[in-house]
């Protein structure tokens, strides 16, 4: 495991410690604004007969609510992790639904095939990292999104458009524009930017199949 790798495990391990399996827990505000992300990433999501989801930083698992509450089914879900803890909390939770499997993973490149992967908050907390390797190692992670979803995926990224006042040193803070025209010009002609739903950040639908 790289260093990098290493530090995002330690950071969301500490966080995990501090406030268990709670949003706060994965580093987010509050179930609400968890629940809208989630939300505008599922538009990706097509019904389908055996429909396989990954879920890529999953945490806890807290996708799998989501997924519960508004009717995603019947469906498959894996849950990757770089982080043991997280990825034990979320076999405490969901151990006993049939359909969910979680795997502790070092890189993105160990996900299995599916029709959809899903980032959410993947690549918001470089830490210490500059930009341009934080950016290095956010458009390698999409290549393996890339190459094991064979329908489309989505992500998330906190936006550059944020206040300026509420800017935060060890955060990440996108150009959608830029994660655009990357997508449009790698991955697929079918891609939607959203950046419209209340919160800092914007989200990208990368379509394979329309």
């Amino acid at each position: 495991m790289d260093q990098l790798i290493e530090d995002i495990d330690r950071y969301y391990t500490r966080k995990l410690s501090a406030h268990g399996a709670t949003p706060a827990g994965v580093d987010w505000n509050g179930e609400e604004s968890q629940f809208v992300r989630f939300r505008e990433l599922a538009r990706i999501l097509q019904p389908q007969d055996g429909l396989v989801i990954n879920d890529l930083g999953c945490g806890y698992g807290s996708l799998i609510d989501y997924l519960e509450a508004n009717g995603f089914g019947p469906y498959r879900y894996r849950g990757y992790d770089v982080s043991s803890e997280m990825i034990a909390r979320a076999k405490q939770r969901y151990g006993e639904t049939p359909h969910a499997t979680f795997f502790r993973i070092q890189s993105a490149r160990e996900m299995q095939p599916a029709d959809y992967t899903l980032g959410s908050g993947i690549f918001n907390v470089k830490m210490h990292y500059p930009d341009a390797e934080w950016l290095a190692h956010i458009l390698e992670t999409l290549a393996a999104i890339d190459k094991a979803s064979r329908k489309g995926f989505a992500f998330n990224i906190l936006t550059r458009y944020s206040d300026k006042e509420y800017l935060k040193e060890h955060l990440y803070y996108a150009d959608p524009c830029f994660f655009f025209d990357y997508c449009k010009r790698h991955y697929a002609r079918n891609v939607a930017l959203l950046h419209d739903y209340g919160l800092y950040e914007f989200t990208l639908l990368v379509r394979k199949q329309v």
